[in-house]
């Protein structure tokens, strides 16, 4: 095989590879919009949103993972009906629940920068999809708070994380479980 044909092969393969990441970027966000859909409506609905945040950014990884969940945030704001209750729109993320939404960015970052600093070690995986929770949590109520008094009046801070935090906890901390599970399962069986 001459030089030409092996780089016109290595050149191919690369290509291949972003192709596939690009769709498997794409699945993960449109994952995201349908677990969105699957909700308990509430102050802050429950869905299967977080669950799908969660697989992911561990099964693409923190960079790829970030991608996916911008571009579901993106589609929302354009007005693609993909936020929980059949939302979109720009309005929707500004409302009282979006700083949650924009809140699941974090999650990607910092699980990608973990990543980059300590490897893909599982204890490190599980410490920063712990931590960007926390960080989601932190900017989604003080964006709650901050929201709520502009249309509706002052809400004190254990008020605001009574309806928007506490609840979540423990089935969020369940999603993540799932997707940890899951994401590690898909990662062997397709090798990324």
């Amino acid at each position: 095989m001459s030089n030409t044909n092996t780089a016109e092969l290595n050149t191919a393969n690369k290509s291949r590879f972003k192709t596939l990441d690009l769709v498997y970027i794409a699945v993960c966000a449109a994952l995201i919009a349908v677990c969105s859909w699957i909700s308990i409506p509430m102050t802050v609905p429950f869905t299967l949103q977080t669950f799908a945040v969660f697989f992911a950014v561990y099964f693409l990884g923190g960079k790829k993972g970030s991608i996916a969940v911008l571009i579901y945030i993106l589609l929302g704001a354009v007005g693609v009906p993909v936020f929980a209750n059949f939302k979109g729109g720009i309005g929707a993320i500004l409302g009282t629940t979006g700083g949650y939404i924009v809140g699941f960015i974090f999650i990607g970052l910092i699980f990608w920068g973990a990543e980059a600093l300590f490897g893909r070690k599982l204890w490190v995986e599980i410490a920063a999809l712990v931590l960007g929770l926390a960080v989601c949590y932190a900017f989604g109520t003080a964006w709650f708070m901050i929201v709520y008094a502009r249309t509706k009046g002052a809400v004190m801070l254990t008020t605001a994380l009574g309806w928007c935090v506490f609840p979540f906890i423990l089935p969020d901390l369940a999603k993540m479980a799932l997707g940890i599970a899951l994401g590690k399962t898909l990662r062997k069986v397709i090798k990324m």
